[in-house]
């Protein structure tokens, strides 16, 4: 086994990773001790070394995947992403600067990479963008056309909440999020008795309807991206497995030669051929 191949075997092993997400988690238990003055007070010190020595883990790790993988690291986004957080990690070293200090919460990121059931969850997410835009556009018809009803109808009776069509769809976000929709039901329909079926009508389509297809269409991805998974886990063990057939022939083929050469070594020499005897003399007629 070349040196690449022990790299790549160490950085693919279960205990690496686990090795690395713990790292992550403890990084991020420093980073967020390191916001209060009571702990930097007592800890300070420790607490930058164990921020440090976390670095130095994820730029050794990063560099070892690079190693293993070489071409094929970059054709995987999620290398991207790991070489992005850590590229950013490594400006506050430079500097004193609090903005970018606070930048370094950002290698909890590195969780999305790490473990395997999160980046599905993020890859379906990626992968329901598409289905969502539409729904997006059905969401904002929604509102904007809602908007312009409670401007005209509203508007002079409840004037904090529907002076303007800006204000309008401010309060309808308001309300399809739950925050305080029946409080503004109430204040309005005493002027407007009738406004409950205006208000009901549009709670139904905004959040019992709309936002229900948001759920579905992540759900609906989800279930592709899990059912991709597994049906590459099924292909990589394929894979091993004809390998190791490969193997496995290989090795009996060269059995079989070895057994070949010595049984065809018992035949005749040159050296212990013997000259033909004479031939006896033919009686004369």
């Amino acid at each position: 086994m070349s040196c690449r191949e022990r790299v790549r075997s160490l950085v693919e092993a279960r205990s690496f990773q686990r090795t690395v997400i713990a790292v992550i988690l403890l990084n991020a238990a420093t980073i967020g001790a390191e916001t209060s003055s009571v702990l930097v007070g007592h800890f300070g010190g420790f607490l930058h070394a164990v921020d440090r020595i976390a670095l130095a883990v994820f730029a050794v790790e990063l560099g070892l995947r690079v190693y293993a993988y070489r071409g094929a690291f970059l054709r995987d986004p999620w290398n991207h992403f790991d070489t992005v957080i850590v590229a950013v990690a490594l400006i506050p070293a430079a500097g004193s600067v609090s903005v970018l200090r606070a930048l370094r919460i950002l290698r909890v990121l590195r969780l999305l990479s790490a473990v395997p059931s999160m980046r599905r969850v993020v890859s379906a997410l990626l992968e329901a963008i598409p289905g969502m835009v539409s729904i997006i556009g059905l969401l904002v018809l929604v509102m904007y056309v809602s908007g312009v009803l409670a401007t005209e109808l509203f508007g002079r009776i409840a004037p904090g909440y529907f002076a303007e069509l800006p204000v309008s769809l401010f309060t309808l976000f308001q309300m399809m999020t739950g925050d305080s929709w029946s409080d503004i039901t109430r204040q309005v329909m005493a002027e407007r008795p009738w406004a409950w079926v205006f208000f009901i009508g549009y709670i139904l389509a905004s959040t019992f309807v709309v936002l229900n297809l948001f759920i579905a269409v992540v759900v609906n991805a989800m279930d592709e991206q899990t059912t991709s998974s597994e049906e590459q886990h099924t292909d990589d063990q394929l894979a091993t497995m004809l390998a190791e057939l490969a193997r496995l022939h290989a090795k009996i083929d060269a059995m079989r030669a070895a057994q070949a050469v010595p049984a065809g070594s018992h035949g005749d020499h040159p050296g212990d051929r013997h000259a033909p005897a004479p031939a006896s003399p033919q009686p004369d007629a």
